[in-house]
């Protein structure tokens, strides 16, 4: 990445920060349909004993279709507040994917912030290896912040773009979300698994970030 689209990736990013304050619909979406689904789960399952591969799919499952209520806003309030023009004709493609890419992920980790302390607590759940946690953590939401971020961007000007994201991503995800679930599982106690997984979900998300910003020059001049 180069000096200057680093510097407008920053700019960016902080547009749309200041935009998410003003107006904190992603926020708020995420958040609400985490603690919803959360609390559901914890009342349905209470008292009962989980595995944890099964604790660690639940929670896989929760920010997944928690960040698709914002994962793939970005290109899609542009279009609809009629700024995507203006921001095709001033902002260089790689600048502006990186920042939507920073600020969805900003989003994510948000997200997790949020939600993975309420999930052990309400779950009961004990974390053997939070390093690894962590770090499988990590990984996945960066994969979904790519993903996320180009899909919305594919996705710009349909009618059920929330929808089709999600039908989109999914087979996109899984080769993250998988070895995330087998390593978050060991991270609550269900056995060793092979850190090679983690290397695997990294190189992955590598792949993508590649793939997505060659796309991107593509989908962005297209118009």
């Amino acid at each position: 990445m180069t000096s200057s689209t680093f510097e407008g990736a920053r700019l960016v990013l902080r547009k749309e920060l200041r935009c998410s304050l003003r107006e904190p619909a992603a926020w708020g979406a995420m958040f609400m349909f985490a603690l919803t689904t959360l609390a559901c789960v914890s009342l349905s399952l209470s008292g009962m004993t989980l595995e944890p591969k099964l604790l660690a799919a639940l929670l896989w499952v929760i920010l997944f279709f928690a960040s698709m209520a914002g994962a793939d806003r970005g290109f899609g309030d542009e279009d609809l507040a009629r700024t995507l023009p203006a921001l095709q004709l001033y902002g260089a493609a790689q600048a502006v994917l990186f920042g939507k890419m920073l600020y969805t992920g900003v989003l994510l980790l948000g997200l997790a912030a949020f939600t993975v302390p309420l999930y052990l607590i309400f779950m009961d759940v004990t974390l053997t290896s939070p390093g690894i946690f962590l770090l499988t953590l990590l990984a996945g939401l960066w994969g979904v912040a790519v993903a996320g971020t180009l899909l919305g961007a594919l996705a710009t000007g349909a009618r059920v773009r929330s929808g089709l994201c999600t039908v989109l991503m999914l087979p996109i995800i899984l080769p993250v979300f998988l070895p995330a679930i087998a390593l978050t599982a060991a991270a609550f106690g269900g056995g060793a698994v092979a850190v090679s997984y983690l290397g695997g979900m990294v190189l992955y998300d590598l792949v993508l970030s590649v793939g997505a910003s060659i796309l991107f020059d593509y989908l962005w001049y297209e118009d």
